[in-house]
């Protein structure tokens, strides 16, 4: 949270034109094309050096911080979009889920899945504010006897045996 709040005023004092730009020395010696802004390495959108990498690239490499504190900063889009950038050298890797775990979240996906008025299982997440699936809210206005509708078979015995559990 700290480090959202740090950015937006960096943002909006840092200059970020090219011909502001200079060689910065690098944590490893080497150097790269960018400008310092408070102690800060700051780069344009495709000058950051290797070994630098944003959260979404290390949790791509299944890697994370460490509880390592941002090394630069990268800007695009005039300044109006940005990312922290971290250190590939002093990242983790990431944990892995126990079993345990894995079954918990899909137990848990499983009932964001189940309707509650028919009970079946779908392949997209129930919305929670109403808790029927897409077939249930299309046939909601049906009484029950229409022929060639298969929700009208079985959502009277389903709704039944709801209210009944």
């Amino acid at each position: 949270m700290v480090a959202l709040l740090m950015a937006a005023p960096l943002m909006e004092r840092a200059s970020l034109h090219p011909a502001r730009s200079q060689w910065i020395e690098l944590w490893d010696g080497k150097y790269a094309l960018g400008w310092d802004h408070g102690g800060t390495p700051v780069f344009r959108f495709k000058w950051a050096p290797g070994g630098l990498a944003t959260r979404r690239q290390l949790r791509a490499m299944r890697m994370c911080p460490g509880g390592h504190e941002p090394y630069a900063l990268l800007v695009w889009r005039n300044g109006q979009r940005w990312a922290w950038l971290y250190r590939l050298d002093l990242a983790k890797p990431s944990r892995v889920a126990s079993p345990d775990q894995l079954n918990a979240l899909d137990k848990a996906m499983r009932a964001r899945r189940r309707c509650r008025l028919c009970g079946l299982v779908w392949d997209y997440c129930i919305p929670t504010s109403d808790g029927r699936c897409e077939a249930c809210i299309a046939h909601a206005d049906h009484d029950g006897t229409d022929p060639d509708c298969p929700m009208c078979d079985h959502a009277p015995r389903a709704l039944a045996q709801a209210n009944a559990a």
